[in-house]
């Protein structure tokens, strides 16, 4: 009976992890029975902290709306596409992130880029570290629309709050007048503070076209590129490599 109460009590004041870690050492006496009340107590804890700690990575996932579900253990080094395990292995680290450095993925359809950009948006989330995807051209949309309904200033700040801001397909499209204005406020917001991770299937040299307006450009691509680490893949679409392989 007084476990009963307990367990209710612990869940009542949303004790979760120990409540469960409570459950399963009543339901194994023998397993703890030699266990001191200082050792079980210490599991509870252990157990209540690891609840936490996935249920926030299970938070920051969720909001971080990623396209792809990207694991490291998945990524394939083998294929020719001049990703190099020991640069990517630096970035897995997140420390670029607590550092406020950016990443730019640039490479041609088909080579990973939107993978890799998760990958990395993943590891950021393990650490507890708040990430936000959007293809470029809907964030634009986006923006746009708050413009009209009063909603921008509320948006561009959540924005610069994110640790993590990942912009899909940079530079499919050439920025319109209030698009550039807007992704200059969200860099400079940025710049120093937090990180951006860009993906492209433009060169790097080709951004300033793109974005259109030279002063402007100039402005938006000097808070990127200052303090980037830059990878630049190549070859063959790895989507149409398995497709063959498939066949």
């Amino acid at each position: 009976m007084l476990n009963n109460q307990t367990l209710q009590t612990l869940r009542s004041l949303k004790l979760t992890g120990m409540a469960d870690g409570l459950e399963q050492q009543l339901s194994q006496p023998s397993t703890h029975a030699e266990l001191g009340f200082e050792a079980r107590l210490a599991l509870l804890v252990d157990r209540e902290t690891s609840y936490r700690h996935n249920n926030k990575i299970s938070r920051l996932l969720k909001a971080a709306k990623l396209k792809l579900q990207a694991q490291p253990e998945d990524i394939d080094y083998r294929h020719p596409r001049g990703l190099l395990q020991s640069q990517f292995a630096d970035l897995l680290g997140s420390q670029w992130i607590q550092q406020h450095h950016n990443v730019l993925i640039t490479g041609p359809t088909g080579c990973g880029k939107t993978y890799l950009g998760c990958v990395l948006a993943t590891q950021a989330c393990r650490q507890g570290l708040s990430v936000r995807y959007f293809r470029t051209s809907r964030l634009l949309e986006m923006l746009s629309i708050a413009h009209g309904d009063g909603r921008f200033p509320k948006l561009i700040q959540q924005l610069a709050k994110t640790d993590l801001l990942i912009l899909d397909d940079w530079g499919l499209e050439k920025m319109s007048l209030s698009q550039r204005n807007d992704m200059l406020e969200i860099m400079e917001d940025r710049h120093g503070l937090k990180s951006t991770l860009i993906t492209s299937q433009l060169p790097i040299t080709q951004w300033h076209k793109a974005i259109g307006d030279a002063t402007l450009a100039d402005a938006i691509l000097d808070r990127l590129l200052h303090n980037s680490h830059k990878l630049k893949l190549k070859g063959e679409s790895m989507r149409k490599v398995m497709s063959e392989v498939d066949q």
